[in-house]
Order: C-alpha cells, then sequence, then structure tokens
C-alpha cells in the first residue's frame, strides 16, 4: 500500500504580545484516497465508517460532512479548474480513536501523473464551534519545496483575530514529511506552527506501537488546546468573540470582492 503512519512532533510557538510555546508528539494516518477500502481491509485495527479501535470517517471532513471523501476533493479540485483524472491524493490526518477524532488541521497531498505536488487543500477545524474550512494552494514558483501563501479568512482560535496571512512549505520526501505554517498580521510574526514526521509502515503491529507511545492521541489533542488557551486567557492575550470575528471576515471578503485572486484561495 502507498498508505501509511506518519510520527513525529508538532509544535506551535506564539511570538507576541507574549512569547507561547507548545509541543506535542503525535501520529497520523497517511491515507491514498484510492486506498481507504484497501487499508480498511488490511489492517484489522482500522475501520472505515465502522467501529473499531481507529477510525476513518468520511464525515469527518469538508465543510459540508462527505458521504464519499475522494469524489468530495475530485469535484473541488475540478471546480478549482484542475483536471485530477490520474491523481494521486494522499490524505494527512488524525483518524478517531476509540470512537473520538478532533482535526485542528488534515492535509490533501495532491501530486500529478507525473508525482509533482500541484495542489496542496488545508482543512481547518477550529474550536468550540467544530466548523470546518478549506484552503486550496498552488505553488509559487517551482522547486523541491513546495510554498505558498493565503490570506487568513477563518475563525480558528479566539486568541488569534480573524486577519493575517499565512505562509505553508510542505516538503514532502520519501522517509520524511516537513509542513510549517507561518502567521504575520502586519509586518510582525505572530505564530510559527511545524510538523516533522517519520514515515512508518501501516500496519497492524505499527498501530499498536504508535496506540501505546501515543495514548489516546485525538483526547490529548484537544485537552492540550484547552490547556493551553487556559494558559494564553491567564497571560492576558486578548479574546476574540466567535459572531464579531466572522462578521469581520464577510465585510472584508465583500470589500475586497473583484480583486486579483491570490496563490492561495480559500473555499467553504
Amino acid at each position: 500500500m502507498r498508505s501509511h503512519l506518519v510520527e513525529g512532533t508538532v509544535r506551535h510557538r506564539r511570538a507576541r504580545p507574549v512569547e507561547h510555546v507548545l509541543e506535542q508528539d503525535v501520529f497520523y494516518l497517511a491515507l491514498d484516497l484510492d486506498e481507504l477500502d484497501l487499508a480498511a481491509r488490511r489492517v484489522r485495527l482500522l475501520s472505515r465508517n465502522r467501529r473499531n479501535v481507529l477510525e476513518f470517517r468520511d464525515a469527518d471532513h469538508w465543510p459540508t460532512p462527505a458521504g464519499d471523501l475522494r469524489e468530495a476533493v475530485l469535484d473541488h479540485l475540478r471546480a478549482e479548474g484542475e483536471d485530477p483524472t490520474g491523481w494521486r491524493i494522499t490524505l494527512v490526518t488524525n483518524p478517531r480513536v476509540l470512537g473520538y477524532v478532533f482535526n485542528p488541521a488534515s492535509f490533501y497531498l495532491c501530486r500529478d501523473t507525473s508525482g509533482e505536488l500541484r495542489v496542496v487543500i488545508v482543512e481547518v477545524t477550529n474550536t468550540p464551534h467544530l466548523e470546518r474550512h478549506l484552503y486550496t494552494l498552488r505553488p509559487q514558483g517551482p522547486g523541491r519545496r513546495f510554498v505558498a501563501s493565503m490570506d487568513k479568512d477563518f475563525y480558528v482560535s479566539p486568541f488569534i483575530s480573524i486577519d493575517g496571512r499565512y505562509t505553508v512549505h510542505v516538503q514532502d520526501e520519501p522517509d520524511r514529511l516537513r509542513i510549517a505554517i507561518n502567521l504575520r498580521q502586519g509586518d510582525a510574526p505572530l505564530l510559527a506552527t511545524s510538523l516533522v514526521l517519520t514515515r512508518r509502515r501501516l500496519t497492524d503491529r505499527n498501530v499498536l506501537r504508535m496506540l501505546l507511545r501515543h495514548p489516546l492521541g485525538t483526547q490529548r489533542t484537544i485537552v492540550s488546546i484547552y490547556l493551553h488557551a487556559w494558559r494564553l486567557w491567564r497571560k492576558g492575550v486578548t479574546f476574540h468573540r466567535h459572531g464579531q470575528a466572522v462578521a469581520e471576515a464577510e465585510a472584508r471578503r465583500a470589500a475586497g470582492a473583484g480583486r486579483p485572486a491570490a496563490q492561495g484561495r480559500a473555499a467553504s
């Protein structure tokens, strides 16, 4: 199978108005969307759309919960002007662990028939509203590293206003996957996020090893998010309410209608 596991570390570093660092060991599934059923058949601890120790559920993805995720992604790429015939799409995501999942960000790595990384779709889920949003990215230029930028137009954290600009770096190598997302507001950096992951074979033995090494992974993720939110609140970081932030984003989108498209486009 091309589908596999990836294991490593996620790190967030906030630069202002106070410095704050979050670091956690993690593992993800890296699923070829052509192999969703095959992976579930070959790995006894993993199922698609039914209960198991690890579950992949199509409806856990896409702004409108997907019935068939592969078809939803292909339709989206066609709507974005691509012809994804023969493309290989790998989804890097958290599975459900004992029935629970929370995915702050999932990544769809879309390679064309020559193996070139043509499009990266970042699917973001916010807290605590569990809304999902897509950023569709194309590289700014040739090179081994995929680099793209997009305006921030989705409420993610109550401790970050809805304005700013992201730059995304993806380095997809045979044995490693590195993803970095940096957020700037105005002329200054605000947040740097990185994922440094090593590839592992998707087998029952390795899944069991991941579960023992990273117990209750998605449950730990949501607990960590709320713990660090409390710490930011204690440090006096400004709290941005959801309704007000969304209204501001809609006003900016209306004001920006008709401007030339940026490298990274958002879809909802």
